[in-house]
């Protein structure tokens, strides 16, 4: 077949970059309650408020005329595509979560997911404290990280006092869990 005859795409594949986050086999896609709610709220403002409001803009756009020089069209068409892509990709998280909520450990020294953990270096004595997230919901700018990262992998089912082995690009490192912590239930 001819080139001319080909669908062009602007490089997006619908499908692209979807593919989850690689869990450990056999394991479940943890998170808390706040983080499902965050991700429903975002799926449902997609669903309700966003993408109609992309849609008429793109039947707007689309009776305006010659549709192949039409920015609004375009750019409306381009946006639609990405907002079904990221409904997808939620819809398919939402399914596969297990909410769990860490307030059921309040009190208690061991790790588990939600944790909230402050740990030394005991070679530099550098504190850093994390807390326990599930993947979707893990930000490292606020000091969480994902239940299947290297240091929380380390840190599970360990208790205040416990040294552990942290394998790190430079090396392995030894470290020494000082607190745990867990939100307060209700």
């Amino acid at each position: 077949m001819s080139k001319a005859f080909t669908r062009e795409t602007d490089g997006d594949n619908d499908d692209e970059g979807m593919a989850l986050p690689a869990l450990p086999a056999g394991a479940r896609n943890y998170i808390t309650p706040q983080g499902w709610a965050r991700l429903r709220a975002e799926l449902l403002a997609l669903m309700d408020d966003e993408r109609p409001k992309v849609v008429e803009a793109v039947h707007w756009a689309a009776k305006n005329g010659d549709r192949s020089e039409n920015g609004d069209y375009l750019y409306g068409k381009k946006r639609l595509r990405e907002i079904d892509r990221r409904i997808r990709f939620l819809t398919k998280r939402l399914e596969v979560a297990e909410v769990t909520d860490p307030s059921a450990h309040h009190g208690s020294g061991q790790i588990f997911f939600g944790a909230r953990v402050t740990y030394a270096d005991v070679d530099t004595g550098e504190e850093r404290t994390v807390t326990i997230k599930g993947i979707d919901e893990a930000d490292s700018h606020q000091g969480e990280v994902s239940w299947i990262s290297p240091i929380a992998r380390t840190l599970l089912r360990a208790r205040v006092g416990d040294e552990l082995k942290l394998l790190t690009p430079t090396g392995p490192r030894d470290i020494e869990v000082l607190a745990v912590d867990y939100p307060a239930p209700g």
